[in-house]
Order: structure tokens, then C-alpha cells, then sequence
């Protein structure tokens, strides 16, 4: 059963650009710490949008409208391939509260049948630091094929628990020391653990991949709000 983990976000202060210096200090946080480097990782997420097909009924009666999507399509689906399990992708509908699992060929499906185009893919990459009964694993986050950041983002992976909430206590507690650690730097900001509803997705007390994909849907959206283009 996977070990329990808590994705945070960097959110800069009012005014303030993101830069990959950010990135360095958070990695130089983690080496302060004693963590070793152990490593890159990667985790792509990628946003599909329904395709819209040409109406039957106004085929039929000539009107050359627009095409139509049937009402009971979710409009959009994320995708989360996850560095940890190569051989599964996951599918998120946010709508309708769903995380689905299926195998790594799941993306050439969705092309094939033409019900879903993938229109962006973003891609969480950097290193992984062991640090005791810890694994970090901080990174950027970028646009597949670009290099413009998007948001900085971290991982926080407790080996010895799979319960979420009997790790609550120690995940609380080591958060606290890497903003103490993080404050230090004196950086235009600060990170952020915003709890997924786990519960609203059906998802156990039990530690699942799909618990981090549904955090890495949580973690993004949050960066969006936070990390305005400059």
C-alpha cells in the first residue's frame, strides 16, 4: 500500500514574479535539512476537452449548424501519469467527483476514439531528497515542450504510514519545520498545503495513487489561482 503524501504549493506574495532562484533555494532547504539528493522524477498532467459531434437532428434536417456535445459528456477530463507508476494513468472528472484507473495506453485510446482532445499537458519534474522516514521531491512546474514556469511545487512522502489521519500529527509537524526552514531564505513567499476532499471522491483513510492524483488535480488548480502570468 503506497505511503501517505502531501502536495504543497509555492504561493508568491502580492507583486511578486516566479523564478527558478526560488526553486534552488527550496532544493538548498532540503539538503539544510540533511536530505540526499536521490534522483529526478516526473509527473505529467494532461487537460482533454471534449469533442463535439455534428447533431443527428440537424443533419437531418439540413441546418448545417454547429456541432453538438451530447449533455451528459463531462466537457473536461485530466490525465495524471504519475513518475512513481509508469504502468497506470489516471483520469479525473471533476464534475461529476470521479478518479478512474487504467493503463498507460489510456491516451492513445481517448485519440483513437475521438471522444476527448488533449489540449495542454504539464509536466511536475525536479529532484528527490531521502531524508529519514521522509522522501521530497521538489520540482517546477512547466508547459510540455516550454520552459516558462508555471508554479513550484513539492511532494512530501512519510515511508512508515498509509493512514491519513494517524500521519496527520507527524505531517503537520514536519511542515512546520520547512516553513521555519523556508523562512530563513527570506523568499517573496511562502508554500501551501491545501487538503484534497478525499471523501468527496470516495476515496478511503487508506493511502491510494489515486489519493495523489487527485492532489496533483487540487495542487494545480491552486497554482493557477496563485501564479499570475507575468
Amino acid at each position: 500500500m503506497p505511503a501517505v503524501k502531501w502536495l504543497m504549493h509555492w504561493h508568491p506574495n502580492p507583486g511578486a514574479t516566479l523564478n527558478s532562484q526560488i526553486l534552488a533555494e527550496a532544493c538548498a532547504c532540503a539538503e539544510s535539512l540533511g536530505g540526499s539528493k536521490d534522483g529526478r522524477w516526473k509527473t505529467s498532467i494532461i487537460f482533454y476537452r471534449a469533442m463535439a459531434r455534428d447533431g443527428a437532428s440537424a443533419a437531418a434536417a439540413g441546418g448545417g449548424g454547429p456541432p453538438q456535445q451530447h449533455p451528459d459528456v463531462p466537457r473536461e477530463l485530466l490525465g495524471v501519469a504519475l513518475h512513481e507508476r509508469p504502468g497506470l494513468y489516471f483520469s479525473i472528472l471533476r464534475a461529476h467527483r470521479l478518479v478512474l484507473q487504467a493503463d498507460s495506453a489510456f491516451p492513445q485510446v481517448m485519440e483513437k476514439l475521438q471522444s476527448y482532445k488533449a489540449r495542454v499537458t504539464l509536466n511536475f519534474e525536479g529532484f528527490q531528497y531521502q531524508l529519514g522516514d521522509f522522501c521530497l521531491r521538489i520540482g517546477k512546474c512547466v508547459p510540455n515542450n516550454s520552459e516558462t514556469l508555471r508554479g513550484i511545487m513539492m511532494e512530501v512522502e512519510y515511508y512508515p504510514l498509509s493512514s491519513i489521519e494517524k500521519s496527520r500529527a507527524v505531517m503537520e509537524d514536519f511542515f512546520d519545520i520547512w516553513q521555519e526552514t523556508v523562512a530563513k531564505k527570506s523568499l517573496p513567499g511562502h508554500f501551501i498545503h491545501v487538503e484534497s476532499n478525499f471523501s468527496e471522491y470516495g476515496l478511503s483513510d487508506h493511502y491510494s495513487f489515486q489519493h495523489t492524483a487527485v492532489q496533483y488535480a487540487t495542487c494545480l488548480q491552486q497554482l493557477m489561482a496563485a501564479v499570475r502570468p507575468q
